[in-house]
């Protein structure tokens, strides 16, 4: 079984999958079914040999499937007739100069981008990316077929879907690459009539500069970012997040403080608003673990570690995903390390190397190292000179086996 399959939750080619099919037309459902295993255009024409033109044109609404096609496509899934019998239940009067019925086949594409979120944020990148490239280029090669609103419309989801694919470069220890997709963000989303785009891309902008540890060149792009003409309430909170934690890394207490109730006040006035919105979900960001995560930064960890436990033990008040549960985990053990409690850090790393290890996430790993760091300060034990090894090999990307019986 390809690790893919495992990841989410399908079955191998040949066998029944037991579950109803995603929601949407056949091109949907396919991109879909795609996604949740982690194949490229090219991995899954090969495995339904057929052509990448032919998976394109389908998923894209630009074609539809012969009674062969569809059948293969089951035998690839192994969905048991269930796609065939989708094929044959409602076909599109689709030609290739022509995108129809963009409306449908926009919101499909809504619906895949939620899905690809949710199991980037459980797997990390490598689930995900080859998909979220492939239907990016399916959305580009239709948008130019389509025209008035639906234009925009493709234009503006292609945009979406090359923002998270940045997301997932820089998750995946790419830099160059992430802002690479950003700046094709900010393109397309000109081209769909939103300039939103080009104020959250100051925000990413800012999050590379702090993971490379350029302090001053985080601020001024958050500062950019705030004050840019189409930045909206969500991208201002996102924007005095990061100012604050560069603030708090420069050490500058007062103008962290600063930023972090314009923070606050900008999560709030954002907070239950349904306007789609670039960048994670603004509920995702706590404002006492940002606040905690400044006194981290301001090497304050007593108060910090405190302010982490107190959160940390809160339902909802850490997102459920595995990313920012292992994200805030870490960043607690590295303040309790910094305070002295190397016995309490050490238990938290140990029950979340696991978690790291299956999503490596690079900006994850980055937190590891900054708590191996703050660790080596320390005098440890053998048990915990092992972890700490073991925490140093993963963050700088060396995959080593589980660590057990450590403490």
């Amino acid at each position: 079984m390809d690790p893919a399959d495992s990841a989410s939750g399908t079955v191998p080619a040949g066998g029944s999958t037991g579950l109803c099919l995603p929601p949407g037309d056949f091109g949907v459902v396919l991109a879909t079914l795609r996604a949740r295993r982690g194949w490229s255009v090219r991995e899954f024409a090969r495995r339904a040999n057929v052509s990448e033109g032919q998976i394109c044109n389908l998923e894209s609404g630009l074609r539809n499937p012969t009674p062969a096609v569809a059948a293969a496509c089951d035998a690839a899934f192994g969905t048991g007739g269930e796609l065939a019998g989708l094929a044959g239940s409602g076909r599109r009067g689709a030609r290739a100069e022509d995108v129809v019925e963009a409306g449908p086949v926009v919101a499909g594409y809504e619906r895949v981008l939620r899905e690809l979120k949710d199991i980037g944020r459980s797997t990390g990148p490598r689930f995900v990316t080859a998909s979220m490239k492939s239907i990016t280029r399916i959305l580009t090669d239709a948008g130019p077929h389509a025209v008035g609103e639906q234009r925009a419309e493709i234009w503006l989801l292609a945009s979406r879907f090359a923002e998270y694919t940045g997301w997932m470069a820089q998750e995946a220890g790419n830099p160059a690459e992430a802002l690479r997709w950003t700046n094709l963000a900010v393109r397309w989303g000109a081209q769909g009539g939103d300039e939103t785009v080009a104020a959250y891309a100051l925000v990413r902008k800012a999050f590379i500069a702090q993971h490379r540890g350029d302090t001053e060149a985080a601020i001024g792009f958050a500062d950019r970012a705030a004050g840019h003409p189409a930045a909206n309430p969500v991208i201002r909170a996102h924007a005095a997040g990061r100012a604050a934690q560069g603030h708090a890394r420069r050490g500058d207490a007062g103008a962290c403080r600063e930023a972090l109730e314009r923070f606050r006040s900008h999560a709030a006035e954002a907070v239950g608003d349904p306007t789609p919105h670039w960048g994670p979900r603004i509920e995702n960001g706590n404002p006492r673990l940002i606040e905690a995560s400044c006194l981290l930064g301001l090497r304050r960890f007593e108060p910090a570690a405190d302010l982490f436990a107190a959160e940390r033990r809160r339902r909802p008040a850490v997102p459920a995903d595995s990313n920012s549960r292992a994200r805030w985990a870490v960043r607690q053990a590295t303040a309790l390390a910094g305070a002295g409690r190397l016995d309490d850090a050490c238990q938290i790393v140990e029950a979340t190397l696991p978690v790291i290890r299956r999503i490596d996430s690079a900006t994850v790993r980055a937190e590891l190292g900054r708590f191996v760091e703050q660790a080596r300060t320390r005098r440890a034990g053998p048990g915990q000179l092992a972890l700490i090894d073991a925490s140093a090999a993963l963050a700088i990307g060396r995959q080593h086996g589980q660590v057990h019986g450590l403490r």
